[in-house]
């Protein structure tokens, strides 16, 4: 996925310093900051590297002063650290989104699937298996006979939930 400047600044209610177009689509420590790669700035003593960074976009402390020419773009926010957490919080949801149901599968016939589901590759569902709306199951999982996963869960790859268990709404099971 790539993102701007401008949706960066946007999703932070922060403020631009550079080229508001230029886009990311990668994370990177700012030490290691490249082309196309977004990084932050939030303890001083990683302060040299801002003025070395190849990073296209940084996310500093609204309080920043350089005292070198920087090369990134700047989004100054309020507090850099909290704003990249916010950031990677958003992108894991974005990322998670998924839907649909990949090939191959094997869902029984009996089974029931809701609205709105994501099934990975190479997962299982046994008999009378019944899947709840907005569910998400990752590629190499197991769903048992007569199980039944309620709505907005989320079964990471790998999981095996064995037959007849229950797991209810809003669950997140990591294999």
């Amino acid at each position: 996925m790539e993102f701007t400047a401008r949706q960066i600044a946007d999703l932070l209610s922060g403020t631009i310093e550079g080229d508001e177009n230029a886009s990311v689509s990668r994370l990177s420590k700012i030490e290691e900051g490249t082309k196309g790669s977004l990084t932050f700035l939030a303890n001083p003593a990683y302060t040299p590297f801002i003025y070395e960074t190849q990073a296209s976009i940084t996310i500093v402390n609204s309080d920043f002063t350089p005292t070198q020419p920087v090369h990134s773009t700047l989004i100054r926010v309020e507090n850099a650290h909290a704003a990249f957490a916010k950031l990677l919080e958003v992108y894991n949801q974005v990322r998670r989104d998924k839907k649909g149901i990949e090939e191959p599968v094997f869902i029984d016939k009996s089974a029931t699937v809701g609205t709105d589901v994501y099934i990975g590759s190479f997962s299982y569902l046994g008999k009378n298996a019944v899947i709840g709306n907005r569910v998400k199951i990752y590629p190499n999982c197991f769903i048992g006979d007569n199980c039944k996963i309620d709505d907005d869960t989320t079964i990471f790859p790998g999981v095996k939930i064995y037959s007849e268990c229950v797991v209810g709404k809003s669950c997140t099971i990591h294999s």
